[in-house]
């Protein structure tokens, strides 16, 4: 690590710094790790005493120049972030933690990550998000009309998030709007006769809504003890659960449905594991093309996809869905940090995240709000999402541990090889 003989001028230091934990929150990282991380960056510029504390909404630093305390505070993330400023972030934020980059440089790179633009621009917004939702049709529920249905509403629904990419404010009122005029697209096929399944064609358009890792990092923190960022995610992500919900009834009732039929003509359809493999591959393909993710990481991403579709669908062979995806987030959360740590490729949250969206609690708690609505089932609704997303948070806290004491274990192994090399090496020399 490198460090300065005296601390840096402390003015763009600071700025630096909450500047930099914005980016990491607007990236949907842990607030614990945000600490962690800012901590590190501080005491690379040669700040022995800094402190941080960090929410979702707001983050407050506080160091020390040897003579008096400076104390400074912004507000939180300010805007939504694609895979490739995710990647960009985390690559200026390494480099920063090891003392490589200066406060000023580090505050140009982050503008210039602001103003990146999509890799595959406006077009590729759309295409892609049409992609993930025909992969996720393949994955779901794989007859001809349902493809096309997701084709369909993928194209509207990427449409507009096309529309809105620049303007973040008007993301909860998007949910809204794409939920309803999805469902009021699927329930007017539906009363015309056309052979629509409006379960599986009302999930795969709106999956990118699902707030999933939001609302697994929200039970992390809790079960770490932070009880405020753990909260405020935690009551976040159902909010954005009860919004889509809000919309999927309102589509449904201005069609003349009500919400007990949100889930009427739902049949289950055994779909063979090598249509559900390549509906994955599609839905990865989609999902890079739509968030912008970085060069050479669709490999990577669509490994992780994989490996946590198989952990789940293995899982979901001896036990019931709701608990399957603590076995999916199991697999992908080691293997994406595996990938980061040791294998260079991108950053754990690029790899990852995608896997929120694809394993089964995330659209469960979708239709699990949808049964919410319902006199008859509001109970065993409720009990369904908090039973599957402790699931999934519980997955990617034992996956987290599981990582560490792998590595432990490889790292002491390495050392007891290396000490017995050294040994013979002595012997043979003498």
């Amino acid at each position: 690590m490198k460090t300065d003989s005296q601390p840096t001028e402390l003015g763009p230091l600071l700025q630096f710094l909450l500047r930099l934990g914005q980016a990491y929150l607007a990236c949907g990282e842990q607030t614990a790790v945000v600490e962690l991380f800012l901590h590190r960056v501080a005491t690379a510029r040669g700040l022995r005493r800094a402190r941080v504390v960090a929410f979702p909404t707001a983050i407050f630093i506080s160091v020390h120049d040897g003579t008096k305390e400076h104390v400074t505070l912004a507000e939180g993330a300010t805007q939504r972030v694609r895979l490739d400023q995710v990647a960009a972030v985390y690559t200026l934020g390494e480099e920063a933690q090891r003392g490589d980059v200066r406060p000023q440089m580090g505050l140009e790179r982050l503008d210039e990550i602001h103003r990146m633009t999509p890799r595959f621009g406006a077009l590729g917004v759309v295409i892609g998000h049409v992609i993930l939702t025909v992969g996720l049709a393949i994955v779901l529920m794989p007859t001809l009309t349902n493809v096309a249905t997701a084709a369909l509403l993928g194209v509207v629904v990427g449409t507009l998030k096309a529309i809105n990419r620049d303007q973040p404010i008007l993301a909860a009122p998007l949910s809204v709007v794409a939920a309803g005029l999805v469902s009021t697209l699927v329930f007017l096929a539906v009363k015309y006769g056309l052979p629509v399944e409006p379960r599986y064609a009302l999930v795969p358009p709106l999956v990118t809504f699902l707030p999933g890792a939001m609302l697994a990092f929200g039970l992390v923190e809790l079960t770490f003890g932070d009880m405020i960022s753990g909260s405020s995610r935690l009551s976040t992500g159902i909010v954005q659960l009860v919004l889509l919900a809000f919309g999927l009834t309102a589509g449904a009732l201005l069609v003349g449905y009500r919400p007990d039929n949100l889930l009427d003509g739902s049949r289950e359809l055994a779909v063979p594991l090598w249509k559900s493999a390549t509906g994955v591959i599609v839905f990865g393909i989609g999902v890079y093309i739509h968030y912008s993710a970085p060069r050479k990481s669709l490999g990577w991403m669509l490994l992780v996809l994989l490996v946590a579709f198989a952990a789940q669908w293995i899982a979901g062979l001896f036990v019931g869905p709701e608990i399957s995806g603590f076995f999916g987030m199991l697999a992908a959360t080691p293997l994406g940090n595996l990938i980061q740590n040791r294998f260079r490729g991108p950053p754990s949250m690029v790899t990852f995240l995608p896997s929120f969206w694809l394993l089964v609690p995330g659209a469960l708690g979708l239709a699990s709000v949808k049964r919410l609505l319902t006199d008859s089932a509001g109970l065993d609704g409720l009990i369904t999402v908090v039973f599957a997303f402790t699931a999934i948070a519980l997955g990617t806290l034992v996956g987290e541990s599981l990582y560490k004491w792998l590595t432990e274990r490889f790292d002491w192994w390495q050392l007891q090889i290396g000490r017995v090399g050294s040994y013979f090496r002595r012997k043979k020399n003498r």
